[in-house]
């Protein structure tokens, strides 16, 4: 009897999951969208509750690869109600989802937890006044930030390689210099500058004078800059000086910084150059986002990896998300243009920049919520391997770092929305087009990434070449890119 009660269980179950998929297409009617006078229960027409009764009880029992799919299908569901306007129907996607999402979960688990308190502030932002009073003491504080930043530095390669390979660049470009200027763009990580030092000291006929300027917002990171640099160079015998400017990115004067006479400049850039897109933009949306996307639902994904590797893409990749730009397929910056052509002013022997390999600049939403999700799924699949999910590092990673960045892509617009990542390929024709030029990054410089990879053991991270740019990898996909710039004379 226990026997054929099972068998029974797991048939039901079996033809659960091959409906799952048809109630998903199903939440959107022809034309890709619920419609506005549909009920929330039409919208999502089975109950996500674990409770007795639930009309799907093997939700509770779904193995981790099958409940990433289910999540990704409810959060992109959900998001298309957010993109039209039905916050009725939004809300109930979000109750769904918060019964399989969770912040201490696996990869999609985290992830959906993320990205659901992401598109209920954008919902909020519908009414100014509830969200600022519910963000009013909502405040991360400037130790709360660099906490973050500097736990993502130690539990992850990527900014570790990044000021390896930044360093390099640097010193390759500087030989033979005795006065060395760098401007540091965000300047918040001495570590950097420290290794930088040490190379310095080794040179055979002695260290130059170095003098880095530093750009952050806020003065007390400057002055703890200053401070622990100053210490290392005095402590390895190094003409140094630190020259403080306390200035967002986008709000920054380049004439107003002065390269003094014999010296030779250098600009470091990691993470950061893509916040001087930020602009006041129209809040255009792609007409065909919920045709894709109703074609997206229905489609069959053999596995959650292959999902987020390559359908994903190919099925959102809009046409009308190009008509909003310039034909080169750049969104058109006159802010970011008058920012690179002031920095080629400064005639820099290199400028190393270092930025996320990902197109999050457009401003189609639902196209933006598919490539984050692919982004940052992998960056956390990433913490997933190398750190337990119980370690407070981790989630303050996600939350206070990965996790504000979500929220400002999916919920923000305008000169708000500050995480404008753009690929590599669009940064090429953005700095060729104002007079820089390519400074091919070196063998050494890739070495130095690889060894360092083995020296902490990282396994699954890639470093790959390509036309003298490095890409960093999470497996074989690209998570950030490396390129170095020079100054060119522009021929009259």
């Amino acid at each position: 009897m226990l026997t054929k009660t099972h068998q029974f269980r797991e048939t039901n179950m079996n033809v659960e999951r091959e409906n799952l998929g048809t109630l998903m297409a199903g939440m959107f009617n022809g034309e890709g969208s619920s419609s506005v006078t549909s009920s929330p229960l039409q919208f999502f027409p089975w109950s996500l509750s674990p409770g007795i009764g639930s009309p799907y009880p093997f939700l509770r029992e779904l193995k981790s690869e099958e409940r990433g799919l289910c999540l990704i299908h409810l959060l992109l569901g959900c998001a298309n109600q957010v993109a039209i306007g039905n916050i009725e129907n939004a809300n109930v996607g979000l109750e769904q989802i918060s019964h399989l999402a969770s912040p201490d979960g696996d990869t999609m688990q985290r992830i959906a937890a993320y990205f659901t308190e992401a598109l209920a502030d954008r919902i909020l932002k519908s009414w100014p006044g509830l969200h600022k009073a519910l963000n009013s003491t909502k405040i991360l504080s400037v130790p709360e930030e660099i906490l973050a930043q500097r736990l993502f530095f130690e539990l992850c390669p990527f900014l570790k390689l990044a000021y390896v390979m930044t360093n390099q660049a640097i010193i390759e470009a500087m030989e033979g210099e005795r006065m060395i200027h760098i401007i540091d763009f965000k300047s918040c990580e001495p570590a950097q500058w420290i290794n930088l030092l040490q190379t310095l000291k080794d040179r055979p006929d002695g260290p130059p004078h170095l003098r880095i300027t530093g750009i952050h917002e806020q003065k007390e990171v400057l002055e703890q800059m200053a401070l622990r640099l100053t210490e290392e160079a005095e402590k390895w015998d190094i003409p140094f000086q630190f020259t403080p400017v306390v200035s967002k990115l986008e709000n920054l004067d380049l004439e107003s910084l002065r390269v003094k006479t014999g010296e030779a400049l250098a600009v470091s850039s990691v993470l950061e150059l893509h916040s001087v897109l930020a602009t006041d933009d129209d809040k255009k949306t792609s007409p065909s986002a919920s045709k894709n996307l109703q074609k997206l639902l229905r489609m069959k994904q053999r596995t959650l990896g292959e999902w987020l590797e390559t359908d994903s893409l190919q099925v959102f990749s809009s046409p009308d998300s190009a008509s909003v730009c310039s034909p080169s397929g750049l969104n058109p910056s006159q802010k970011m243009t008058s920012f690179l052509t002031a920095l080629w002013g400064l005639s820099p022997k290199v400028m190393v920049i270092t930025e996320q390999e990902s197109n999050l600049n457009g401003s189609a939403f639902m196209e933006r919520v598919l490539e984050a999700l692919n982004f940052y799924a992998a960056l956390f699949d990433c913490l997933e391997s190398t750190v337990s999910r119980s370690s407070i590092e981790r989630q303050r990673v996600e939350k206070m770092l990965l996790g504000e960045e979500i929220k400002n892509i999916i919920a923000c617009e305008g000169a708000e929305r500050t995480e404008r990542h753009e690929k590599l390929e669009k940064w090429i024709l953005r700095l060729e087009s104002v007079g820089f030029g390519k400074v091919p990054l070196s063998y050494h410089s890739m070495l130095l990434g690889s060894r360092l990879l083995q020296s902490y053991g990282y396994d699954g991270y890639k470093i790959k070449e390509e036309n003298g740019f490095l890409f960093i990898c999470w497996q074989d996909r690209p998570l950030f890119s490396v390129s170095a710039w020079g100054f060119q004379r522009q021929s009259s």
